[in-house]
């Protein structure tokens, strides 16, 4: 689902920018995901305490970080984009975007959001992800297939605050995974409600062939 939305972008007029945030399900399962995090398993299990739910399951799409649509309904979905498409957002924008020459498993970044209107304070996260990631599967569940991914996350860090009637402009370090490709990764910078909450900003950047 996520590569049909991130590849064909089905909403005029909007950039969807997608994350797959990959959780410790199917490590239990005889097969550890090579791309699963803690870290991201205890975001997903924040959401389920905002959106009052009482246990989580994947796969689960989160838009907008408020709302909820099934995967087996393809007009839950737009109606979700569709809804986070009307939102006002925070203008956010990622430049300087380098690898360290001397130490290639450091990424610099500097992250800016214009003012906060919103009447509550905000974190800013940066995530880097992999565009694109293929995994055979070996045991449990979906033993013997052969599964791609997009906009794989591989770190994520809360960066910075935001407070409501102030911005933000920061310089940022993150870490990549020795062997990375630097031509295969994305980094997307976003501004959210603590909770996890109401997403209220967000960008991307993507490396020039």
């Amino acid at each position: 689902m996520l590569e049909r939305l991130d590849e064909h972008q089905p909403i005029p007029g909007a950039q969807l920018i997608v994350l797959s945030e990959h959780v410790t399900y199917w490590d239990h399962d005889g097969w550890k995901d090579p791309n699963s995090s803690q870290l991201l398993t205890d975001r997903q299990t924040d959401y389920e305490h905002q959106l009052g739910r009482d246990t989580p399951y994947t796969p689960q799409m989160i838009v907008d970080g408020t709302t909820e649509p099934h995967l087996t309904s393809p007009q839950q979905i737009e109606d979700a984009l569709l809804k986070a498409k009307d939102a006002p957002l925070i203008p956010v924008h990622i430049a300087g975007v380098t690898i360290d020459p001397q130490n290639p498993t450091v990424l610099h970044a500097h992250i800016d959001a214009a003012e906060n209107p919103d009447k509550h304070n905000a974190d800013v996260y940066v995530a880097v992800a992999l565009a694109h990631f293929e995994s055979q599967v070996s045991k449990g569940e979906n033993s013997g297939k052969h599964l791609t991914f997009v906009a794989v996350v591989q770190e994520f860090a809360k960066v910075g605050k935001l407070p409501k009637g102030k911005s933000f402009s920061q310089d940022v370090e993150l870490k990549l995974k020795p062997g990375t490709d630097p031509k295969n990764i994305r980094v997307v910078a976003f501004v959210q409600e603590g909770g996890p909450g109401k997403l209220l900003g967000a960008a991307m950047y993507k490396p020039t062939s």
